[in-house]
């Protein structure tokens, strides 16, 4: 019996193969995502074109591609595995800047801050020590900022300034307008791909700073069919997708 054809990719599936990407050819590292969808994109690149990425529940757990158990992964190792640079993780932004720092503690001056919001937790260590991308769902000036009121996420300029870029690295930022990167000389966020139906001057106008844009700006890669039906059929059967991004 043949297969019915395949619907063309939505833009959270777009969202989904560009997280997926950041993991492309890292190896035997731990891929740690904070979301549905970057956790999605973990584990579509492992059963992709990545195979020897480490997944986790999140907790204390390494896990196989069906979530089942495979070894215990407790604080302490997962702490060594991050001064190691063992670990590739997608963090989320509250706020992000044109070089890459990022903001999950609090909104408003630091004195009287008018939203506290998770704490500055993990993120100095994670940016300094090892690669750091970033997934946002809704890309927005509130988010892409000219300035974060606090920097949790260390970026290109303040890890230089300070002496600690040497293993400091945010391979990409994808949010659900586009993918960013910052491949640029003095390392400032780049438009690096749109996600289809989106244009330039919508990421413009959704952008608090000035990004870099190229005369031609290409398009996010296409999930291929084989893709589609691991997102569709394996990974995401719930469509959980879909409520982290407007379709």
């Amino acid at each position: 019996m043949s297969r019915a054809p395949l619907l063309p990719p939505t833009r959270p599936e777009y969202c989904v193969v560009a997280c997926a990407e950041a993991w492309r050819d890292n190896g035997e590292i731990l891929a740690a995502a904070m979301a549905p969808v970057s956790s999605f994109g973990a584990r579509l690149a492992k059963r992709s074109f990545s195979p020897d990425l480490l997944l986790t529940d999140g907790e204390a757990m390494l896990v196989g591609l069906d979530g089942e158990v495979e070894g215990w992964l407790p604080y302490r190792r997962h702490l060594t595995m991050v001064t190691g640079g063992k670990r590739h993780v997608m963090m989320g932004a509250s706020q992000i800047d044109r070089h890459g720092n990022q903001n999950i503690s609090c909104i408003g001056d630091w004195s009287r801050p008018a939203r506290q919001l998770l704490g500055v937790r993990g993120a100095p260590v994670n940016t300094l020590n090892n690669p750091v991308s970033y997934w946002i769902p809704k890309h927005s000036p509130r988010v892409f900022v000219e300035r974060v009121d606090m920097v949790s996420g260390v970026g290109y300029d303040r890890a230089a300034a300070a002496g600690a870029d040497r293993f400091h690295r945010i391979p990409r930022v994808v949010s659900d307008l586009g993918v960013f990167d910052f491949e640029t000389p003095d390392r400032s966020m780049r438009l690096a791909s749109l996600h289809p139906g989106v244009t330039v001057d919508q990421v413009r106008q959704a952008t608090g700073f000035e990004l870099v844009i190229g005369d031609d700006v290409p398009y996010t890669r296409e999930p291929t069919a084989e893709e589609l039906r691991l997102i569709r059929e394996v990974i995401d059967p719930d469509g959980l997708r879909d409520r982290e991004v407007r379709a």
